[in-house]
C-alpha cells in the first residue's frame, strides 16, 4: 500500500486529474467536457461530496496497481507500452482525462474569449510550452507563416470572427500540413505517441525515485 501511494503521488497524470476533479468539485471530468450542469453542494455537503470521490477514485488506482506489475525500464519500449495502458485503466476507472483530452480542455477553457488569430496561435504556443511539449516538425512556425500570409493578404489583423479570413488560415494551414506530412486521419497515432511519451518520462522518474530510495536504505 505504501508503494502504490508513492507510486500514485509521483503520476503526474493522476495528479493533474485529481486537480481537474477538485476544480470541478466532484462532477466527473466527462460530464465537464460535455458542459454538463453543476449540481449544487452547500458547505459541508460539498465538501464531503469532493472528498469521497478522490477517495473512491484513488482506491479504484490502487486496486489496479496492485494488481499490474511495472517494470521500471524507461528504454524499454514493451515497458512502456504497458505502463501507458495501466494509467489508460486508471483514467478510465477514475473518469480523468487523457493528456492529449486535458491539452484540448486547456485550449477550450484558455482561447474562447480570444478574438484574434495572432493572440490564439501565441497561448497555443503557451500552453505547449508549459506542457512541456516539443514541436519537433515545426508546425507552430507553419501556422505563424500562415498566418502572416493571410494577414498581408488581407491587409489587416485576421479576426476569428471573419470567416473569410479564417479559411483562407485553415486553407494555409492545411497546405503546410501537407509540405509536413501531417494527415487529420493520423491524429490517433499522434495522441498515442504522445501517451506512450509521457508513459516514458514518468517511468523514467519513477525509477530515479526507486535508486534514489534504495541509495538511502543503504546508507541506513
Amino acid at each position: 500500500m505504501a508503494y502504490a501511494s508513492r507510486f500514485l503521488s509521483r503520476s503526474k497524470q493522476l495528479q493533474g486529474g485529481l486537480v481537474i476533479l477538485q476544480q470541478q468539485h466532484a462532477i466527473p471530468v466527462r460530464a465537464f467536457a460535455k458542459e454538463a450542469a453543476r449540481p449544487t453542494f452547500k458547505g459541508d455537503e460539498m465538501l464531503k461530496g469532493v472528498f469521497f470521490d478522490i477517495k473512491n477514485k484513488f482506491q479504484a488506482a490502487v486496486d489496479i496497481l496492485r494488481k499490474e506489475k511495472i517494470t521500471l525500464d524507461p528504454e524499454d519500449p514493451a515497458a512502456v507500452k504497458q505502463y501507458a495502458n495501466v494509467m489508460k485503466t486508471i483514467r478510465q476507472k477514475a473518469d480523468m482525462f487523457s493528456e492529449s483530452q486535458r491539452i484540448k480542455h486547456d485550449i477550450d477553457t484558455e482561447t474562447q474569449d480570444i478574438p484574434d488569430a495572432r493572440a490564439y496561435l501565441l497561448k497555443l504556443q503557451e500552453i505547449r510550452t508549459r506542457r512541456g511539449l516539443t514541436d519537433e516538425l515545426g508546425a507552430e512556425a507553419m501556422m505563424f507563416e500562415a498566418l502572416e500570409k493571410v494577414e498581408k493578404d488581407i491587409k489587416k489583423p485576421l479576426l476569428r470572427s471573419d470567416k473569410k479570413g479564417m479559411d483562407l488560415l485553415v486553407a494555409e494551414f492545411e497546405k503546410g500540413n501537407k509540405k509536413l506530412g501531417i494527415r487529420k486521419e493520423d491524429l490517433p497515432k499522434y495522441e498515442e505517441n504522445l501517451e506512450l511519451s509521457m508513459a516514458k518520462a514518468q517511468l523514467d522518474e519513477l525509477k530515479s525515485d526507486a535508486v534514489e530510495a534504495m541509495e538511502s536504505q543503504k546508507k541506513k
